[in-house]
């Protein structure tokens, strides 16, 4: 059996677009980064393995993102938690692996505290916890900060998109309101960290506070020296599937 697809209607007009493999669990679900989409490297690797191996694979894009419907500048962490949990609720049963990269490392965690009870192990690669406030924030120059008191939001240039992105007012101050740490973060369950120690993004003293702060004492901490933001290259994506079938 392959892959199959579809949208989730979210009951307020918009659409969550997903990819399902069935197979044997704990299920994977894979969540994704800030402006990134389902399609990636790393998310269509899993897909790839899960087909391969008869395993149970949930991959979606938040609103705004990828094939889902939605203005990107419309979202927020509480949205994209709760198209999270709604995906999680209405495609998958059973136990969870959540494989969550970057800013999706953030929601696994914020997702984690809403259903423990469903958790097997969580792997995140490069987490960006609490990234709006500690990692965004203080990289902006005054010109971004006139602009959100201004407008409601700043065209942040980007090295993977020419016209740049809009960051808004709302997704700040929301992101604000979801801080995990210093924590504790109510984590219970085993936890495998990858983490670039050359991420531009995400400097691994970051990714290692969120560590730290998760309860579960069976917590792996990766560094890759020579890793970037993305970590996509193919011995990279050797170390994500090994950790997943760890931790599975």
């Amino acid at each position: 059996m392959g892959e199959t697809t579809g949208f989730l209607d979210r009951g307020d007009g918009e659409r969550v677009a997903w990819r399902r493999v069935e197979g044997a669990g704990p299920t994977v679900v894979w969540l994704g980064g800030f402006m990134s989409d389902m399609a990636g490297t790393k998310a269509q690797a899993l897909a790839d393995w899960a087909l391969a191996n008869g395993r149970a694979f949930l991959r979606f894009d938040y609103l705004g993102h990828g094939e889902s419907s939605g203005a990107f500048r419309n979202g927020t962490i509480s949205r994209w938690r709760e198209d999270a949990l709604a995906a999680i609720t209405d495609l998958t049963d059973g136990p969870l692996v959540l494989v969550g990269s970057s800013m999706g490392g953030w929601i696994s965690c914020l997702v984690a505290a809403v259903i423990p009870e469903r958790l097997h192990a969580l792997v995140l690669i490069a987490p960006a916890a609490d990234f709006t406030e500690a990692l965004m924030k203080p990289g902006f120059p005054p010109e971004a900060f006139v602009a959100l008191e201004r407008d409601g939001e700043w065209i942040r240039p980007s090295l993977y998109d020419d016209g740049g992105y809009p960051i808004t007012r709302a997704l700040l101050e929301d992101g604000a309101r979801w801080s995990i740490l210093p924590g504790p973060v109510p984590v219970e369950v085993p936890v495998r960290v990858l983490q670039g120690r050359e991420d531009p993004d995400v400097p691994w003293l970051h990714a290692l506070e969120l560590a730290n702060a998760i309860k579960c004492e069976d917590v792996v901490f990766t560094l890759i020296k020579d890793g970037d933001h993305r970590l996509s290259r193919p011995q990279d994506i050797a170390r994500l599937l090994a950790a997943v079938e760890e931790a599975s």
